[in-house]
């Protein structure tokens, strides 16, 4: 029986990829990357490492040019042995920007002379326009259904609308903390959102008054004699966890009818639409969605046709002729 390749960390192997890979994570960790960042990279590099542990590459000085572009069609869904396995774009976009920034990392630590990973070409991203903005009436339909004579309805009557009014994503959302709301002012801050950066955020009136049925009707009957800082709280009265928020904003999709993929991002895309048809500019939409690149929050202008049919109605010559 042949023996098998070495996989990275062996005792065998101390020099591998596998203590190199930990101690740039290491790295990463000092220079304050988020959670979410280092849990992805490790992913990430770990499937990296057992492509490479199963040809038999156990040193990162081994890996060419020529094998990262072979880890990159195998990624993109090249076939292997009549298996088709197929990666998103961004999928394959967060693997080989984990790979190339591991090998970047390496080689200005002089673990490597240089970088196969650096040239190589990246997948472009598709520009997808979201599927999932909802209606205003779909909206409104969706905030009516929970049963407001219960703690928990007013609970989730209450995140409901701090979703819309706020877009916040739902791990911020679950992250507020009571001393983050603002009422008098009508702020909510989002304390170290995505990218660990903290932004301020509009709330509106409406959104505003049901958190505040909800902190003195349902919240004391949740949480009890607990001393809990989170703004909104489980039935147990822990802080609320972001999948359980998912499945309880998909329980009322489900109820309202709404079969499309996404649940609380539903919210945070009709938000940001619906500002935008309504004339806000669109820098204040990047502010309120803590977006990093304008282009990102560009995607929402081309959500809605309706302002584009009028423009096309009232100057393109063949429909003025009509």
């Amino acid at each position: 029986m042949a023996t098998p390749a070495p996989f990275f960390g062996e005792p065998t192997d101390p020099k591998g990829f596998h203590r190199l890979v930990r101690r740039y994570l290491d790295w990463m960790r000092v220079m304050n990357f988020c959670a979410t960042t280092l849990r992805a990279r490790t992913s990430q590099l770990n499937a990296f490492a057992a492509w490479c542990g199963a040809r038999g590459l156990t040193q990162p000085r081994q890996t060419t040019k020529t094998i990262i572009e072979l880890y990159q069609r195998h990624i993109a869904g090249a076939r292997s042995n009549g298996a088709r396995v197929r990666l998103s774009t961004c999928a394959q976009l967060g693997r080989l920007s984990a790979v190339r920034g591991f090998f970047k990392w390496l080689a200005r630590k002089r673990k490597i002379r240089f970088s196969p990973a650096a040239d190589i070409d990246l997948p472009r991203m598709e520009q997808r326009l979201p599927k999932n903005v909802l209606s205003h009436g779909q909206i409104e339909r969706i905030l009516s259904l929970p049963d407001v004579t219960c703690p928990l309805g007013l609970r989730d009557r209450a995140m409901l609308e701090t979703f819309y009014s706020t877009g916040l994503r739902r791990s911020e959302l679950t992250a507020v903390s009571l001393d983050e709301l603002f009422p008098e002012r009508g702020l909510l801050i989002v304390n170290q959102g995505k990218g660990k950066k903290d932004r301020v955020v509009p709330i509106g009136t409406r959104a505003l008054l049901w958190i505040d049925r909800y902190l003195s009707k349902a919240r004391p009957l949740l949480v009890g004699r607990k001393k809990r800082e989170k703004l909104f709280v489980s039935v147990r009265g822990e802080a609320i966890s972001p999948t359980a928020v998912s499945i309880m904003v998909r329980d009322y999709l489900n109820q309202a009818g709404i079969r499309t993929r996404g649940a609380c991002h539903m919210f945070r895309h009709s938000m940001a639409t619906a500002m935008l048809e309504n004339g806000a500019d669109i820098r204040y939409i990047q502010e309120m969605l803590g977006h990093a690149d304008l282009k990102t929050t560009q995607i929402y202008t081309h959500v809605n046709p309706h302002k584009l049919r009028e423009v096309h109605a009232t100057t393109h010559p063949t429909s003025m002729a009509a």
